[in-house]
């Protein structure tokens, strides 16, 4: 037996019998009217990451794309299905906020730093080069005595600046946000902590999103 398709399905009857029941009027009218989705949410691939329960979004709430490193090929460079969501989101779904969502203790991240570890990943060391630019950024501003989780955390950082500049590049994208229809922010999310930072306007700092005080 397969137990790892077992426990999913085990999963599966889960939601069918515990989760399903309590919402069907959801996700029925869910099936029954086209998705409308306000944000297009850009993240790694990362097992740990759940974008849907970080921001509290229910069905057809969210846009959702996730790869290796939560990276976004320039337009003409690696056209494929990064690009094709991000074109699909604007053009047909009418998106207003596009996020790209980088984390805490990112594999892809680790493996910039240390390329000898994609030897044998000839398919993500291609990938990756659609980071390159942060890491170059990042060895620019290193500090002599940073240390190993500081350059970690400044490369996740600049990583999704990147990825933000890149997403400019896309003519759908180019054109609504000149149109003042949609608008751009660059986030990492630490996975202990449950914290989220967020880059706004255009800006290189990450500040946390808090908790408003009562009042």
């Amino acid at each position: 037996m397969d137990e790892i398709l077992e426990k999913l399905k085990n999963g599966i009857r889960k939601f069918q019998t515990e989760i399903y029941p309590g919402q069907e009027d959801v996700y029925r009218r869910a099936a029954s009217e086209p998705q409308k989705p306000d944000a297009l949410i850009i993240t790694c691939a990362d097992s740990r990451i759940d974008v849907e329960t970080i921001t509290q979004s229910g069905t057809g709430d969210i846009f959702v794309t996730r790869n290796i490193g939560n990276l976004v090929p320039a337009y003409g460079e690696m056209m494929g299905g990064v690009s094709a969501v991000i074109e699909y989101a604007v053009s047909a779904l009418k998106v207003r906020h596009i996020a790209v969502c980088g984390h805490s203790d990112c594999g892809a991240m680790k493996a910039l730093l240390n390329p000898a570890s994609l030897e044998q990943m000839a398919t993500v060391r291609r990938w990756m080069r659609n980071a390159e630019a942060a890491m170059s950024v990042t060895d620019s501003l290193t500090q002599p005595d940073e240390k190993p989780n500081e350059r970690l955390k400044r490369l996740t950082e600049e990583n999704v600046l990147l990825q933000v500049q890149h997403l400019r590049t896309h003519p759908a994208v180019a054109g609504a946000v000149a149109r003042g229809e949609l608008t751009l922010s660059g986030w990492v999310y630490d996975i202990g902590g449950g914290q989220v930072r967020i880059s706004e306007n255009s800006s290189r700092t990450f500040d946390a999103v808090t908790t408003r005080a009562n009042g």
